[in-house]
């Protein structure tokens, strides 16, 4: 399909019913919309049609899941933006896998709280045997105590690990690929791109939903944002976190400046435009957002993590109820 150059409202229109139509957007496309500056008179449009996007592919509904830092630092490998490597010296809590009891309880709060999702985060490349056979039984706990879906993220896994979390009623499994395949060797030497993308493929082939998606502001050029979302497009990730890099005093990124809003909101559409089905979902350095993300939802964002990140504070559950309010958009879960 030949596009008309994205230089007026019409012209995106034309994209935008393209899209609702069925065409998928071209890496040359894709590079088109990048010209798109924010002080071009359709700036705006960009945004306002991503939520239309939003809106027709995904209902008005925002999606909530919230996480728990089950095991924390000490990792093994070196990625450049995280506190809890053990090659740097950030200050942030340390702990082995923790019981039972506070994971259950943090679960039933986020339920009562109508999150719709709840996951384990582990530190660390992968998890051990031990490890795995404790996670399951939490799982398999979580199920019969709490009504709320069940994600995890636990590194690199085998597909016949990956295979036990789903027979316990694991429904998402969460691995971010950071960044593209290009700037990814510049953050990260202890495990690879490819390795990312095999638990991904491992995971779709034991029957679980993907939420996998990159922090922006690494330092990283946008056709390097380019190359991350059309990656997840093509492994058909049904949710992609858009995280924003808070820079965390001790790790090799502490320096790096902050991200404009503008460059943030314009992120968030383009990645609405190029994977129009997905659940763009808020992640960390959401507070680096205008209004906690407020205008992230206005601009494609069709998904958050509330409550605290991994090492970092985020907006709390009653927040985001009366923003979302706020908004008219009602909350709801795409399973």
């Amino acid at each position: 399909m030949h596009l008309p150059l994205p230089q007026t409202p019409e012209a995106l229109k034309i994209w935008y019913n393209a899209i609702t139509a069925g065409y998928r957007l071209t890496r040359k496309d894709a590079e088109n919309l990048l010209i798109i500056a924010p002080d071009s008179p359709i700036f705006k449009t960009l945004l306002d049609l991503a939520n239309e996007l939003r809106h027709h592919f995904l209902g008005n509904a925002i999606e909530l899941c919230s996480i728990i830092n089950a095991k924390s630092g000490r990792c093994s490998e070196d990625c450049k933006f995280c506190a809890q490597s053990a090659h740097y010296k950030a200050p942030v809590d340390t702990y082995p896998l923790l019981d039972y009891a506070p994971i259950a309880s943090m679960a039933k709060v986020n339920e009562a709280a109508g999150v719709h999702r709840f996951s384990l985060v582990l530190s660390g490349r992968g998890i051990d045997a031990s490890e795995l056979t404790q996670v399951i039984d939490y799982y398999q706990q979580l199920k019969q105590d709490t009504n709320i879906s069940l994600c995890a993220s636990l590194g690199i896994m085998t597909e016949s690990d990956l295979k036990q979390l789903a027979d316990t009623g694991v429904t998402m499994y969460h691995h971010n690929l950071e960044a593209g395949p290009r700037f990814y060797e510049t953050i990260c030497t202890t495990h690879t791109y490819q390795e990312r993308i095999e638990t991904i493929e491992a995971a779709k082939r034991a029957g679980l939903r993907i939420c996998s998606g990159g922090i922006i502001g690494m330092g990283e050029h946008w056709h390097d944002r380019l190359d991350l979302i059309f990656d997840l497009r093509r492994l058909d990730v049904a949710s992609v976190p858009v995280n924003v890099l808070n820079p965390i005093l001790g790790t090799p990124f502490a320096h790096l400046p902050r991200l404009s809003q503008n460059e943030i909101l314009k992120t968030i559409a383009l990645f609405r435009w190029i994977h129009p089905t997905a659940d763009i979902r808020l992640g960390g350095g959401r507070h680096l957002i205008e209004g906690a993300g407020k205008s992230a939802f206005k601009a494609g964002a069709s998904a958050t993590i509330t409550g605290d990140y991994l090492t970092t504070v985020g907006q709390d559950m009653a927040g985001d109820r009366q923003m979302f309010e706020a908004l008219n958009l009602p909350l709801g879960t795409r399973g």
